[in-house]
């Protein structure tokens, strides 16, 4: 039996659900000249708003930074107090009110239309005196709040930060933003690991376990032993990556022959490799399928470098 909890929480979804469908079809051209507007700035986005709106702003400022796009949030009680000496004539405003008649606004607003800086207004309702002072307006469809009173901003806000959401990722596209440009804003925490390219963490030079593949098995032993990855990669005479001799390839081989064997009678043929410029998870996803605990990085087949997996769980990519 479904408790009434779950079936206010499901009503709640479906209403905000409803609302963000009918604010994906009402997207139009005002929203293409938003985009402009942001692609051309040459300072900063100063993002604005009171109340819930202005918890919804701040969120939306910390997602332009974080692609890119230089933002901060400006209170606009304090803005009135001094800050608004933070917004230059570069800068672009993004003033956000469900009612667009936020008081507290008004003082941006002004400020904004004295000194021609551009101004994009978030609203619920249109012909509003922010839309009138606005540059371009995005104004928000119609729709019911979540809240049973009706009263609570709730489908609103939510509209409000999925719309932010659609002008950050909109302009990272137009900006041509990449991973390595995400990755130098996110250096930290697990999503700075994830974002951890393959060249931060392999060994190269000296330390990669090479041998040539007519090497006796007795030469490549000890070097396998000394470089401790529990591997060799096999090199052929035009330094390409051939093949790799693992503890396994050694256990299944072990015959008293063994040490006159030459390394390509005993290495496994055409290894995994993985590019420097690849992804710590994707060479970490590679091991784990193929159960191995070491990858050869290569560049045009020629070994540059390896990578274990326990560099990867030590950087906290797992």
């Amino acid at each position: 039996m479904t408790s009434k909890g779950i079936e206010s929480a499901r009503k709640v979804l479906k209403i905000e659900a409803n609302a963000l469908n009918s604010l994906a079809n009402s997207l139009g051209e005002n929203f293409s000249k938003a985009i402009d507007l942001l692609v051309s700035v040459k300072g900063r986005v100063i993002v604005t708003g009171m109340g819930k709106s202005g918890l919804i702003g701040r969120k939306i400022a910390a997602t332009f930074a974080s692609t890119g796009t230089p933002a901060f949030y400006v209170h606009p009680a304090e803005a009135s107090h001094g800050d608004l000496g933070i917004i230059t004539s570069e800068d672009v405003v993004i003033a956000i009110s469900n009612s667009g008649e936020t008081p507290e606004l008004g003082d941006i607003l002004e400020y904004s239309h004295r000194f021609d800086i551009p101004l994009i207004a978030i609203a619920g309702r249109g012909n509003s005196t922010m839309e009138k002072r606005s540059t371009v307006a995005l104004v928000l469809p119609i729709e019911p709040e979540a809240c049973p009173l009706g009263l609570a901003p709730t489908t609103s806000t939510t509209m409000m930060l999925a719309l932010g959401d659609c002008l950050a990722v909109a302009l990272l596209e137009r900006k041509g933003f990449t991973i390595d440009d995400f990755r130098k804003c996110h250096p930290g925490g697990k999503l700075g690991n994830k974002l951890m390219k393959v060249s931060d963490l392999m060994h190269s030079g000296d330390k990669v376990p090479l041998a040539d593949e007519a090497s006796l098995m007795s030469e490549v032993i000890i070097t396998m032993t000394g470089k401790s990855f529990g591997c060799i990669g096999i090199t052929g005479k035009d330094g390409k990556l051939k093949g790799i001799v693992t503890d396994g390839d050694l256990r299944r081989n072990m015959v008293s022959e063994i040490m006159n064997m030459t390394a390509s009678q005993v290495m496994t043929a055409s290894p995994k490799t993985i590019s420097s410029d690849s992804l710590v998870a994707e060479a970490l996803r590679i091991m784990n399928e193929t159960k191995i605990t070491s990858l050869f990085v290569a560049k045009d087949d020629v070994p540059v470098g390896i990578l274990h997996i326990h560099d990867c769980l030590r950087a906290g990519v797992f």
